[in-house]
């Protein structure tokens, strides 16, 4: 600012010195003549907001003429090393700045014209210099207090998930993060961080639960075997004897087995380190394995099964291994539910855009309360009735696992005593 209102009065100050100049005038004495009429009339008609001074001087320095606004003041007239330059002194106490021109003639200095303005008017720039320097730390430190109240809010939601995260630990899952009112990002961030410790928490219980069941499924078969050795030692038996507790023990121990197998199987699914392999299925030639594989107890229930596939072959794009255990766990299960001299009934049919899978068998049936937890691992419903069919609860945990895994959708419905039937759905066909 300073240097554009320099700028300005050094133009306007130009300005005035050229119009005088035009008003003057040499003789052949190397005298000049001022046409003081004009540059007079002129003074008197223009309108200047800020007033220039005007002083001619001759050759001898001394005053020929001036503007009347001078009055019984007078310029300075500087030496003449400061010829054209712009000067600033002043003119009864007031600052002015000023500039003075040589009058030539003939290569010969005749005269000077001093032109000066005011700069009263224009103490404004340093008026303008003083308060900044004033206002501008005052409106910094106001700046400071105001951000930092307006921040010490803003944050307040985030001291409050700092505080709540540190009460968290694995003996106290149960606090959540307070939403704070406004629906913001931070209102998203607490959001999903108590979303993220209702799955934690749900993941947490889950294993303990599971971890409990997997104890006292084991214990049990363990418990049994420990006792039929200790009543084979109490006194001596004949050798049929110890070959029927010998032979119990040998089956006890393949019941565990297989539901150590059982149990590391979920536990992968669980972790879901398992990785699915895409390849064609053919799925007519996984049921038929399985009947094959259980046609001993099929024969040992006479059981009768009406396997259906509308003579179609039926291809889905899938992993072998787990569709495989699904098919197996859930024609085992009919096979062992299924009454004695009873249809089991298998089906692969096309269901729209998809190919869907269903066995159905005529056994002891699913309670209606009991539906929604028969996917619960160890959960076996009406055990106390039915005592004399073995099972770990694991083998319908294991097949909703993996259906999920797949995406498969499974449903089933089930009548006491009528009979239960399990019905798959695949999201993605080959048709062949």
């Amino acid at each position: 600012m300073r240097f554009s209102v320099n700028q300005h009065v050094n133009e306007e100050i130009k300005e005035e010195l050229y119009k005088h100049l035009d008003d003057v005038s040499t003789d052949a004495n190397n005298t000049y003549l001022i046409q003081v009429d004009q540059w007079r009339a002129r003074e008197h008609n223009s309108f200047s907001v800020n007033p220039v001074f005007v002083e001619f001087y001759d050759n001898n320095n001394l005053l020929i003429d001036k503007s009347p606004n001078l009055k019984n003041s007078n310029l300075s007239l500087l030496e003449n090393s400061k010829n054209n330059l712009f000067v600033d002194t002043k003119l009864n106490g007031i600052p002015i700045r000023q500039i003075q021109t040589p009058i030539i003639n003939k290569n010969k200095i005749v005269g000077y014209l001093v032109v000066a303005m005011s700069l009263e008017d224009f103490e404004i720039v340093q008026i303008l210099k003083n308060i900044l320097l004033i206002s501008y730390p005052l409106i910094l430190i106001l700046l400071y207090l105001f951000a930092r109240f307006f921040a010490g809010r803003s944050i307040i939601p985030v001291s409050t998930i700092i505080d709540t995260s540190r009460k968290i630990t694995k003996d106290n899952l149960k606090t959540r993060i307070p939403l704070p009112n406004n629906k913001d990002e931070l209102f998203a961030l607490s959001q999903t961080i108590n979303n993220l410790l209702d799955r934690v928490e749900n993941a947490i219980e889950r294993e303990k639960q599971f971890t409990s069941d997997a104890s006292h499924e084991l214990r049990t078969p363990l418990a049994v075997i420990k006792g039929t050795m200790e009543v084979l030692i109490r006194k001596p038996r004949n050798q049929h004897e110890y070959e029927e507790k010998i032979q119990f023990c040998i089956s006890e121990v393949d019941r565990l087995n297989h539901m150590v197998d059982q149990l590391l199987l979920l536990a992968r699914f669980e972790n879901q380190k398992q990785n699915i392999k895409k390849e064609s299925i053919y799925l007519n030639a996984i049921v038929l394995d399985n009947l094959t594989r259980f046609s001993d107890k099929i024969e040992q229930k006479k059981l009768k099964v009406i396997t259906s596939f509308n003579n179609d072959d039926y291809y889905i794009d899938s992993d072998n291994y787990l569709i495989s255990i699904i098919f197996s766990n859930l024609i085992s299960n009919a096979i062992k539910y299924s009454k004695n001299e009873t249809e089991i009934s298998i089906k692969l049919f096309n269901d729209k855009d998809s190919i869907s899978f269903s066995v159905a068998d005529n056994g002891i049936g699913i309670a209606t309360n009991d539906i929604d937890k028969i996917f619960t691992s160890f959960y076996r419903s009406d055990v106390t009735n039915h005592s004399e069919i073995k099972g770990t609860g694991l083998g319908l945990s294991i097949v909703k696992r993996l259906c999920d895994l797949l995406k498969i959708e499974i449903t089933l419905t089930s009548e006491i005593d009528k009979g239960t039937t399990f019905v798959l759905k695949f999201p993605e066909v080959n048709l062949k």
